[in-house]
């Protein structure tokens, strides 16, 4: 086995002719290609039986929530058709949310897209996380207020409830994995 140069961090192969590999095919087994190189994704994580019963509580109050709305009928019924919602600030929260939603999965495709680990993330996904995060809190203060005379000061832990749901669910709502990189021999 080859030791390679050392740099900072330890050992970096070099290449012996620029044709590539033409030798008798020991180089193939040096420390770069025999060494297995897995690494394990923040969704392959073991979960914690406290990271459990905290995702489940999120969920089952986000369940209360919708089904028992405000005692008399569930929230989506009085999001439809119950008379004290300001209308114009709820609608404009919903396009706000809307927006924040295609941007999530516009990025989230575009990464799902790009297979190397290299590729810097040049696209506007970080320049524009100021305007949505401006945007999500501009939808939150117009949830609030459109819904403010049905449970007055209570709306803003609901809305926070709802949210929290939402970021626990989204991981397992994902359209598609990523694909692990494979230890796979390259000639190049």
């Amino acid at each position: 086995m080859s030791g390679g140069t050392p740099t900072g961090g330890g050992l970096m192969r070099q290449r012996r002719n620029s044709q590539g590999y033409a030798s008798s095919g020991d180089d193939l087994e040096d420390d770069a290609s025999s060494r297995s190189f897995y690494q394990s994704t923040p969704s392959e994580k073991k979960r914690t039986w406290f990271e459990i019963v905290e995702n489940f509580i999120w969920i089952a109050s986000a369940v209360f929530i919708i089904y028992f709305g405000d005692g008399h009928s569930n929230f989506i019924f009085i999001l439809w058709r119950d008379g004290r919602i300001r209308r114009v600030p709820l609608y404009l929260g919903m396009v706000g949310v809307g927006l924040n939603l295609i941007f999530f999965l516009y990025t989230s495709l575009l990464s799902w897209s790009s297979r190397k680990s290299s590729e810097k993330w040049d696209f506007p996904s970080t320049s524009a996380l100021p305007f949505v995060t401006l945007l999500g809190i501009i939808s939150f203060c117009l949830f609030s207020f459109a819904l403010w005379p049905i449970w007055s000061f209570l709306i803003l832990p609901l809305l926070f409830t709802l949210l929290m749901a939402g970021m626990v669910l989204a991981p397992y709502l994902m359209l598609g994995k990523l694909r692990p990189q494979t230890n796979e021999l390259r000639i190049d």
